[in-house]
Parts: structure tokens; C-alpha cells; sequence
């Protein structure tokens, strides 16, 4: 354990038994307070994190993952838990503010001492966290769909990179829709990288990019940019805009005279929460990308659906992110059973390496070069105030951290990270 978490660990036993008299409890979801156990004793709980937002912008996404890693752990407590010892997870709310996503992980780390967490719903929040992992030799399991160009020693990418969402999509839309794109997404990495990607495919395939525009994370007003779609002439809208936005967005589209009919919104960025959210009235017609849709035709979705609405009455719905998070729960248990010791970081960041599950989207399996996932590729269209999949791939897609059509070098090939090469993740 590195000298640093030593030292943090240190004064949490101190700050704790301080407080010991006080009578005071966590306020985490956790089945008790984290105290001052060693969680690596035979019998004693494993501690492991959730990290995710019940309040601020992203909410609307990310209570349905909580809800999810709940579920999934205490399915698996019930089922016997890790090898004989139970999960004890504990979850923080960083309220969608990334500088509040530092202090939770660091919290969980080095006082609540959890051997690894789920977490994080978008991109700013998850680099948030990258130093800190590093720092304390601590493991991220990350649910949500990203931008790529970023693979971290101490993080496991369960949802989909870009080319398991666009790869197939793209072509689809040029072919099918029309071949002049605009470009709408919100202002930070995710939306911004994943259109770099974008518009390769779209020249590649014989489109044409007639305007790019960038919203700040929260937007509400989408007037000017409705506007600017109109004169551009396009016949589709590729949008990356995330969150509560979309509401905005989907919204000022239809009132400012745009019809999916003739230039329909084509998103890797909305699932059924936001769907619910944005409305029948408005969602119509418009086209989605997405490994997993809850609309899917199969037993294990099905069963996965069922379970989730009987077990939570709180007005969410399952989404990509439910079955991701989900996912990340079992993949996280599956290589905690294979080690000795769940305290021991690198041994457990191993084990994930090739590891497979039967997730509600099909079998996924974690790469064994690269940290990513391997999942589907599905797209659907909007009627109903559903998901009517059009398109699903016979089997879980090849992850590209870095795209092929962008990054030749990497086609065909298992790229192994250079863990010290800046081009993995931000330093």
C-alpha cells in the first residue's frame, strides 16, 4: 500500500476514534457504518463504493444506477456473496459537480476503505477521479457509454466507446436518412470527442458536416441553435447533448418548426429516463444508438425489467445505464471471487481481464488487452414514447479506445497500453 493512503488511513482512526462516543453514523447506504474493521479478515464484509448523483443535473440519469448497484449486490448477498463474506457498499452523492466527485472518491478510499467502486455518470466526472485512484492504488468500475482516447490503469470501461455506437449507426443514417449532418452537443469532452469521430465516418461515408455547435452542460435555451439547424439545410441532427438539456432541446426543435419527419435527431446520448422526460409529444420520430435499449425482445431482459420495477416504486426507469451499472456489479464480483486477497489492487485489476458476464444485453466480456468492454451495437427509432429497435448486432462489438478510423494504427490489432504513455489517459 502506498506511503500516502498509509498516512490517510492513519488519521481516519484517529478522526474516528475521536467520534467514537459521540454515537454518530454514516448517512452512506451502507448496511452499517464503515468503522474501524479489517474488511480483509475472514468473515468481515467487503467494502465497495457507489458513486453516483441523486442530485444536480445528471440525477435524471444516475438514480437508476444506484438503484442498480443495489439490486445487483444484494442479489448477490443473498446468493452466498464473495466466497462466504457479503458486500458492504456504501454510496456517495457528488450532486453532478466533478470537484465534488474528487472529494467522495477520496472519501470512500481513504476512510470508508472500499476495495473498489462503481461510479461516475459522465466523462468530467470520472477524470475527476483518475489521480486519486492512482494516488491510492484504488479501482474504478465505470457503467457509463464515453468518448474514448482515455484508458486508465485503475479503471474498467463497462459502457460502450464510440465506435460500438457509430461505427454501424452512421452508415445507417447517411444511407437511409440523408448525407448533411449537423453536429449538436454539449460543451465538454464526451460530446466534442465522440464528434471528432463522428465526422470522420461521415466523410468517410460520403456525408457532409453543415454545422457544429456546442451547448454548456445545463442549457436551457437551444433557440439559436434550432435556428441555425433550419438554415443549414440539414437532413439529420447527430447529437451528443447530454442530461436534463435534452428536454430543452427535444422541445425548442419541434417549436421552432424542425420535423423528424425530414431532419430527425440521431443521439448516442438519451436513453429511457431522458426519454420520459423529454415526452411523446416531442421524442417522435427521432433515432437513437445505444448496446442496450429496455424495449429489447429477449429473456434476460425481460427478466432483468421485471425485477428492476418490482423491487423499486420511485418513478425511474431502466436504461442503458441500469444495465451497465448492473453489469459492473457482477463483473466486479466475479473478480473478486478469483483473488485471495480483495485488498490487493493489481491482483484485482487482473482478474478482470477476460472476464465475462450474461449481462440483459447478451454476453459482454471485459478485453483482455485494453480495460474496455465488449458490447452491442443496437439503434433504434422513437415512436410511442419508446424504443422500437431497428438494428442489433449479432454478437458483443470489439471496443476501440482509440477509433480505427482515426487511430489506423490500432485497427486489427490488441493494443497493450504503455501504462506511462501520456496518449492513455491525462496525467
Amino acid at each position: 500500500m502506498k506511503m500516502k493512503r498509509i498516512i490517510a488511513l492513519a488519521a481516519s482512526m484517529v478522526l474516528m476514534a475521536s467520534l467514537a462516543g459521540c454515537g454518530s453514523t454514516s448517512s452512506a447506504s451502507a448496511a452499517k457504518s464503515s468503522g474501524s474493521s479489517d474488511s480483509s479478515s475472514d468473515g468481515d464484509p467487503i467494502k465497495v463504493g457507489v458513486l453516483f448523483s441523486a442530485t444536480g443535473s445528471t440525477a435524471i440519469n444516475e438514480k437508476t444506477m444506484t438503484n442498480a448497484c443495489i439490486m445487483a449486490f444484494d442479489e448477490i448477498n443473498a446468493a452466498g456473496g464473495i466466497n462466504g463474506r457479503k458486500i458492504e457498499y456504501i454510496h456517495e452523492d457528488y450532486a453532478s459537480d466533478p470537484a465534488k466527485c474528487t472529494e467522495k472518491i477520496k472519501k470512500l478510499i481513504e476512510q470508508d476503505e472500499v476495495v473498489a467502486t462503481v461510479g461516475c455518470c459522465t466523462s468530467a466526472s470520472r477524470q475527476a477521479t483518475l489521480t486519486t485512484l492512482k494516488d491510492d492504488d484504488s479501482l474504478l468500475i465505470y457503467p457509463t457509454y464515453t468518448e474514448g482516447e482515455e484508458i486508465h490503469p485503475n479503471v474498467i470501461y463497462v459502457g460502450a466507446m464510440p465506435n460500438q455506437q457509430a461505427v454501424d449507426f452512421i452508415p445507417y443514417l447517411l444511407q437511409n436518412i440523408g448525407k448533411k449532418v449537423f453536429l449538436v452537443g454539449s460543451d465538454y469532452v464526451f460530446p466534442k470527442t465522440c464528434n471528432k469521430e463522428a465526422k470522420a465516418l461521415i466523410e468517410q461515408n460520403g456525408g457532409e458536416v453543415v454545422g457544429e455547435e456546442y451547448a454548456p452542460l445545463g442549457q436551457t435555451d437551444f433557440s439559436t441553435i434550432c435556428n441555425k439547424i433550419k438554415q443549414s439545410g440539414a437532413d439529420l441532427v447527430y447529437s451528443t447533448v447530454v442530461g436534463e438539456s435534452n428536454v430543452s432541446f427535444y422541445k425548442d426543435y419541434k417549436q421552432y418548426g424542425l420535423n423528424p419527419e425530414t431532419c430527425p435527431i440521431c443521439t448516442i446520448s438519451i436513453e429511457e429516463s431522458v426519454l420520459q422526460a423529454i415526452g411523446t409529444e416531442y421524442s417522435e420520430g427521432n433515432y437513437a444508438s445505444m448496446p442496450y435499449f429496455s424495449s429489447l425482445d429477449a429473456p434476460a431482459s425481460k427478466e432483468f425489467v421485471d425485477k428492476y420495477n418490482k423491487k423499486f416504486n420511485d418513478g425511474t426507469v431502466v436504461t442503458v445505464l441500469t444495465e451497465s451499472a448492473y453489469s459492473s456489479c457482477y463483473l466486479l464480483a466475479e473478480a473478486l471471487k478469483k483473488v485471495d486477497d480483495p485488498t490487493d489492487t493489481d491482483a484485482l485489476i487482473k482478474a478482470f481481464n477476460g472476464l465475462e458476464f450474461d449481462a440483459p444485453q447478451g454476453k459482454i466480456k471485459v478485453d483482455d488487452y485494453n480495460h474496455c468492454t465488449w458490447v452491442y451495437s443496437r439503434f433504434a427509432k422513437i415512436h410511442d414514447g419508446k424504443f422500437d429497435i431497428i438494428y442489433s448486432s449479432d454478437k458483443a462489438i470489439r471496443p476501440e479506445p482509440w477509433p480505427a478510423v482515426l487511430y489506423p494504427q490500432y485497427k486489427d490489432t490488441n493494443f497493450m497500453p504503455d501504462w506511462d504513455d501520456p496518449i492513455c489517459y491525462p496525467q
